[in-house]
């Protein structure tokens, strides 16, 4: 198979952005086109969960690449829930891995906020089991509210942690111009104040109001290319050298131990081992941290750190920008937002961004791996993606 490089990137604020789905979807892709220095690619791959149910539009891709002047360029929609933007660039690795395509622009972009967040909600629900889960007013964040209680009791994990965790990605947030929420908070503000409670309310037990990401609008893009036409742009070399992807059982309840992320496990053994690299060489990640506790829990499953030390990790810094393995520099889900069909390729960008030493304030000082976990469902499709800069 060809190596695959990333010759552009770009990406809208993930915020409420009032513009139609496909203008949020063209906007990042053609920040990545001036990025890369080209004007056209051979395939078009868009990543989206809703548009079809809550911005009544289907062929989301093929609108977007008349909408660019992209066209002849092969255009899909890529759905897989929350994980469609990391999925949608494994299709764009293996267009051009095997040599089917040259150049391949990999674009995720949603606009959840048209619809008002109780019916966002209901929309991200119909990832459970529709016979088993949906029928019976399961939510997502119900589930991370019983994985968040099993973990804790299990773990010792308490909900100082998980406010660390949302003070921590605030903070990176505010230095991210294209973040949801700029808003810095302290442990003291929203648990241990006495206006706690009611600026901070249970969402679902254990987790509060700040212990879950907001419902976003926003598009990322990556352009894919292979090592030869990388060496023409005079770009960084940034190779996307290692892609996992596993599944879990659709009901959480059949799970032998919910508090094990199979799949996140797998995936990201799958990634690092396609990588030729393991957990410790890492130097930045972003992880799929739509609740507080799974940044936790993912950090252990991907093998950053043992079972049940990823909230002693967190205790000591290790995992803010500065300490040795920092997590979320862009702010995470939980404050650079998640649009879903385009977090996996947010993500991504992020990574980029760190590694090609261009994240200003956020940046991680001499990274050169970089590792992205994009979670679907409720840990049922997981997509895990390694990039390496080459000197």
């Amino acid at each position: 198979m060809r190596e695959v490089y990333v010759a552009g990137i770009g990406i809208t604020s993930f915020s409420r952005l009032e513009y139609p789905l496909v203008e949020i979807a063209a906007y990042p892709a053609l920040m990545a086109l001036r990025d890369a220095g080209i004007k056209k690619v051979d395939q078009v791959y868009v990543a989206n969960m809703g548009s079809g149910r809550i911005n009544g539009q289907t062929g989301l891709a093929s609108a977007v690449v008349d909408h660019l002047s992209l066209t002849p360029a092969a255009a899909e929609t890529i759905e897989n829930g929350p994980a469609s933007g990391a999925s949608a660039i494994k299709q764009g690795y293996m267009a051009i891995a095997s040599g089917m395509y040259n150049t391949v622009m990999v674009i995720g972009a949603e606009r959840m906020r048209e619809v008002n967040p109780l019916e966002a909600t209901d929309f991200v629900a119909t990832l459970t089991h529709p016979l088993a889960e949906y029928i019976y007013g399961i939510t997502l964040p119900s589930l991370a509210g019983m994985f968040a209680r099993m973990y804790m009791d299990k773990y010792g994990v308490t909900s100082r942690h998980l406010a660390m965790v949302a003070v921590k990605n605030h903070k990176n947030a505010l230095d991210n111009f294209y973040a949801h929420l700029h808003e810095d908070i302290t442990i003291e503000g929203i648990l241990d104040s006495p206006e706690a409670s009611t600026n901070n309310p249970f969402v679902a037990d254990p987790l509060r109001f700040y212990d879950v990401c907001p419902v976003s609008d926003g598009g990322a893009c990556i352009i894919l290319t292979t090592a030869e036409n990388m060496k023409k742009l005079n770009k960084p070399m940034i190779k996307l050298a290692g892609i996992g992807q596993a599944t879990d059982t659709h009901c959480v309840h059949e799970r032998n131990d919910p508090t094990d992320l199979l799949a996140v496990r797998e995936a990201a053994r799958q990634s690092f081992a396609m990588a030729k690299i393991k957990p410790e060489n890492v130097d930045v990640a972003e992880l799929h941290d739509a609740f507080t506790i799974l940044e936790i829990a993912e950090s252990e499953e991907v093998g950053f750190f043992k079972k049940g030390e990823g909230h002693k990790a967190l205790e000591k810094g290790l995992t803010k920008i500065g300490g040795k393995l920092p997590i979320n520099p862009s702010g995470g889900l939980k404050a650079k937002g998640h649009p879903v069909g385009a977090t996996g390729v947010g993500q991504a960008h992020e990574i980029v961004l760190q590694l090609r030493g261009g994240a200003a304030k956020r940046q991680v000082k001499n990274a050169k791996i970089g590792f992205t976990c994009n979670f679907g469902g409720f840990g049922n499709n997981v997509v895990c993606l390694t990039f390496i800069k080459e000197n």
